[in-house]
């Protein structure tokens, strides 16, 4: 491993990621090109990971009980030469979203943390990192948004012990997002899941997810479609957002390929081939929305192949 230092400071921008992607729960995952949180970062002489917040979230500021601290110090326990960091955090997607908000501080410290060092860590071990954070946010280890939003584009976790990621190749895809304003805790809507299932849904998962991984690689559009299904998680955390059936129903009226709950929600995805058809599912989104009185906000974007943005000052 390598000891050397890079830059003194860099500026990171960290992407929201869509997490399951309907049928692959904790397996799969996509990075967003917005929203995005912005990260400034430097080394220091103080001991530890000092965190400063610019936004009104009013998060953690404690290294130990906020996620990007938590994923510092990981590194930290491993980069033994190094004695602190400190991270200016001004988040743009908020706390129990559903597009990865945990995963874009955890994972937006660690990859600027390693360009102060030179980059002497592999992706992977970034993952191992910043999936300590998770660990804080949600009491699980999980990186089916921290590994798209270090890699870029879709990612599966084939495995976590040992940790197996792989890359996948993707067609053009447009994203519309829409996330009410409520809060979905992500410990919470764990705790609501099954805790066995049937072997037919089982079964028929698999064949969704094995479909979903066959009709990115193939850029299928139809096969995408016919594999957004999800017979497991969704029946039980739709419950949980207002509005989900009536989303999906005008999402599909309006041509998308498919889609569902955004990681634990509450937001929503839907992925269609082109702009102008997910404008027009942001337009139903809209409108379901507005009718029950709910505020909320929408993106439309495409997938980011890049993640984590780093800026050298």
């Amino acid at each position: 491993m390598s000891s050397t230092l890079s830059s003194s400071q860099v500026t990171v921008l960290a992407p929201a990621t869509v997490a399951n992607v309907v049928c692959g729960f904790d397996v799969l995952g996509f990075a967003l090109h917005e929203p995005y949180d912005t990260m400034r970062m430097r080394l220091t002489d103080k001991p530890g990971v000092t965190i400063i917040n610019k936004d009104d979230y009013n998060l953690p500021t404690q290294a130990e009980r906020n996620v990007a601290g938590g994923a510092l110090l990981a590194l930290l326990r491993d980069a033994t030469d190094v004695v602190g960091f400190e991270v200016e955090i001004t988040k743009a997607i908020m706390p129990g979203s559903g597009i990865g908000s945990s995963a874009a501080s955890a994972a937006g410290a660690v990859v600027g943390a390693n360009h102060l060092l030179g980059n002497r860590y592999s992706p992977a071990e970034l993952v191992r990192f910043a999936m300590y954070g998770e660990e804080i946010a949600s009491g699980v280890q999980h990186a089916d948004n921290i590994a798209p939003c270090i890699y870029g584009g879709v990612t599966l976790i084939r495995a976590t012990q040992p940790l197996d990621i792989v890359p996948l190749a993707a067609p053009p895809l447009w994203v519309t997002v829409v996330h009410p304003q409520i809060e979905v805790r992500t410990s919470d809507a764990r705790d609501i899941l099954k805790k066995q299932v049937l072997l037919k849904d089982a079964i028929r998962q698999w064949g969704n997810v094995g479909g979903l991984v066959a009709g990115l690689l193939k850029s299928d559009y139809a096969l995408i479609g016919r594999s957004l299904e999800d017979v497991i998680i969704e029946p039980v955390r739709s419950i949980l957002i207002p509005g989900f059936a009536d989303v999906k129903l005008e999402a599909k009226k309006a041509g998308a390929l498919g889609g569902g709950i955004s990681g634990s929600g509450p937001s929503i995805f839907m992925l269609s081939q082109d702009e102008d058809t997910a404008r027009q599912v942001e337009a139903g989104m809209s409108e379901t929305y507005t009718r029950l009185g709910i505020d909320f906000h929408t993106y439309v974007t495409t997938i980011n192949s890049e993640g984590v943005r780093v800026v050298i000052e």
